[in-house]
C-alpha cells in the first residue's frame, strides 16, 4: 500500500480523496493554487503545497508543477481525481516516468477510450452496441453530408477528443448539417485544441444509463450496476440515481455484461464507467467510457456498500478487488443532486462570493460530499459544484421525500445556489412517474410555462 498521496484535483473531490485515505492509513499532499489558498482540501491533507496562481492553466494543469510537488513531499503515488488531467494519457504516463503510480488506468487505457472514434471501433470488436456512426474521423462537410443521409437524420456530430458536450451539434437536415459542422469544429478546437469531429445517428429522447465497474491488475472487472444520468442541462448531468426506474434485472444483466466485455477488451485497470444510451424500445447503445472516479460515484456507494474511492486505491496498489459481483446486493434506492453556485433565475449564471452563513442538511439517509463551510469565498476561476447532496431511502419515494427535505435544509447567505431548481426538478409530475430522458429539462420548462 502507498504511504503517501499527493491529490492532484481540488474542491470537493479533493476532500473525498484525502477521506478515503485517511481510513486507509495513508498520508495526504494537497496541492493548491493561490486562489485556494483558504480552502478545505489544503486544511485536511497531512501536507500541503502551493502550486501556482489562481489559473487552471499555470497550477491545476501544470504537469510539472504536480510532479514537482510530488517529488519534493515524498508522494508514492499520484490521485487526480475528475476533471482537471484525470484522463490525460500523457500525464499518467508522465507520473509512472517519473517512478511514481498513477491512482487511475494505464496511459494505454485513457488513450483508447479518450478518442471517441477509436473507443467505437473498438467496442464494435469487442460486440458492444454501438450507436450507428462514422468509424473514423469525417474529413469534410461532404463526407458529414454522405453518412448523413445513409443514416437519416437526425443526427449529431461530436468532437473525436471531448466531452461535456463541447463541440456537439445536432442536425436534423442538410442546412443544419452545414452550419453545424463549421461550429462544431471550431468548438471543439477551442476546447480541446482538437477540432476533429465524428458523426453518429441521433437518438430521439433516450435515457443516460451508465455502468460503474472497477478492475484490478490482475484480470478481474466487476460491474456495480447502473446510474441514471438522463437529468442534464445542456449536456451537463443535474441529478443522479440508482437504480434506474427503467432498468429492470434482465436488462441490467446485459448492459453490466456489455460494461464488463468493454472494460475487459481493453483490459482496464482501475474505477471507471461506460455510458450507454437507452432508446424508449429498450435498446442500448455505447456512448462512451468515463476512465475516472465519477462526480455521481456516491449513489453507487449507496446501494451498494462499497467504497470506491478505497477499492481505487487498492487496485492501484496492486491488490486484489474485494468486490465480488455474486456477492454484491443492492440496497435502496439513492438520488444526487449537484448543488452548483448558481443563479437558476438569470440563466444559471456562476454566482462567486462569500458564504456569509451557511447550514447543511443531516438526518437519516442524507449524505453531502462539499467542500465548503461559512466565510468560505467561492472563487470565479473554477466549476461552479460546491455540493453534492445524496439521499437514500428503502424504495424511490422514499428516496424522493429525504432529497426534498434534505434540500430544504441546505441554507447559504452571500450566494446564490441552484436549490431551488432541484426542488422544482423533484416536485414534477414526470420525474416523480420516473418518466426521464436527456430532454428532459426543456420540456419541465414547457410544462411550467404552460400552468
Amino acid at each position: 500500500m502507498f504511504s503517501k498521496v499527493l491529490v492532484a484535483n481540488r474542491g470537493e473531490i479533493a476532500v473525498r480523496i484525502i477521506r478515503a485515505c485517511r481510513e486507509l492509513g495513508i498520508e495526504t499532499v494537497a496541492v493548491y493554487s493561490q486562489g485556494d489558498a483558504d480552502a478545505l482540501h489544503p486544511r485536511l491533507a497531512d501536507e500541503s503545497v502551493c502550486i501556482g496562481p489562481a489559473q487552471s492553466a499555470d497550477s491545476y494543469l501544470k504537469v510539472t508543477h504536480l510532479i514537482s510537488a510530488a517529488e519534493v513531499s515524498g508522494c508514492d503515488a499520484v490521485h487526480p481525481g475528475y476533471g482537471f488531467l484525470a484522463e490525460n494519457a500523457d500525464f499518467a504516463g508522465m507520473i509512472e516516468e517519473a517512478g511514481l503510480t498513477f491512482i487511475g488506468p494505464t496511459p494505454d487505457n485513457i488513450s483508447k477510450m479518450g478518442n471517441k472514434s477509436l473507443a467505437k471501433e473498438t467496442m464494435r470488436a469487442a460486440n458492444v452496441p454501438v450507436i450507428p456512426g462514422s468509424k473514423k474521423d469525417i474529413e469534410s462537410v461532404d463526407e458529414a453530408r454522405k453518412l448523413a443521409d445513409s443514416y437519416a437524420y437526425p443526427v449529431l456530430m461530436k468532437a473525436a477528443a471531448g466531452g461535456g458536450g463541447k463541440g456537439m451539434r445536432l442536425a436534423r437536415d442538410r442546412k443544419e448539417l452545414e452550419t453545424g459542422y463549421k461550429m462544431a469544429k471550431a468548438e471543439a478546437k477551442a476546447a480541446f485544441g482538437d477540432d476533429r469531429l465524428y458523426l453518429e445517428k441521433y437518438i430521439e429522447k433516450p435515457r443516460h444509463i451508465e455502468i460503474q465497474i472497477i478492475g484490478d491488475k490482475h484480470g478481474k472487472v466487476v460491474h456495480l450496476g447502473e446510474r441514471e444520468c438522463s437529468i442534464q442541462r445542456r449536456h451537463q448531468k443535474l441529478i443522479e440515481e440508482s437504480p434506474s426506474p427503467a432498468v429492470n434485472a434482465e436488462l441490467r444483466k446485459k448492459m453490466g455484461a456489455a460494461a464488463v466485455s468493454a472494460a475487459a477488451a481493453i483490459g482496464y485497470q482501475s474505477a471507471g464507467t461506460v455510458e450507454f444510451l437507452l432508446d424508449q424500445s429498450g435498446k442500448f447503445y455505447f456512448m462512451e467510457m468515463n476512465t475516472r472516479i465519477q462526480v455521481e460515484h456516491p449513489v453507487t456507494e449507496m446501494v451498494s456498500g462499497y467504497d470506491l474511492l478505497k477499492e481505487q486505491i487498492r487496485v492501484a496498489a496492486g491488490e486484489k478487488l474485494t468486490i465480488r459481483r455474486d456477492l454484491i446486493k443492492p440496497s435502496g434506492h439513492s438520488i444526487e443532486c449537484r448543488i452548483n453556485a448558481e443563479d437558476p433565475d438569470q440563466d444559471f449564471m456562476p454566482t462567486p462570493g462569500r458564504i456569509a452563513f451557511l447550514h447543511l442538511p443531516g438526518g437519516p439517509g442524507v449524505r453531502v460530499d462539499s467542500h465548503i463551510f461559512a466565510d468560505y469565498v467561492i472563487p470565479p476561476y473554477y466549476d461552479s459544484l460546491i455540493a453534492k447532496v445524496i439521499s437514500w431511502g428503502q424504495t424511490r419515494t422514499e428516496a424522493i421525500v429525504r432529497m426534498r427535505r434534505a434540500l430544504e435544509e441546505f441554507y447559504t447567505e452571500g450566494i446564490k445556489t441552484t436549490v431551488p431548481f432541484h426542488l422544482r426538478v423533484l416536485d414534477d409530475s414526470e420525474f416523480i412517474k420516473g418518466n426521464l430522458h436527456t430532454g428532459f429539462i426543456p420540456e419541465m420548462a414547457e410544462r411550467e410555462k404552460a400552468k
